[in-house]
């Protein structure tokens, strides 16, 4: 039977980081280092999808849980 993936260990696809062909030992990443490149965008939160905008004090009132008759000062 033979193994579909070439003698090379490349596999199709590119790197998420550097575009270079994907390597089986390291997939989906070319290697070691897009590998912690990737890890290390995590760590820091560089993949975070925001909640919603903020101003910079953070003391304003979320609208959606507002009370009935609550006005705004």
């Amino acid at each position: 039977m033979a193994s579909s993936v070439p003698p090379s260990g490349v596999v199709k696809g590119k790197c998420p980081v550097c575009s270079a062909p994907t390597v089986a030992a390291y997939r989906p990443f070319c290697s070691r280092r897009c590998a912690d490149v990737d890890l290390s965008r995590w760590l820091r939160g560089a993949y975070a999808i925001p909640d919603r905008v903020e101003s910079e004090d953070g003391d304003e009132a979320d609208p959606a849980q507002a009370k009935p008759g609550d006005e705004p000062r």
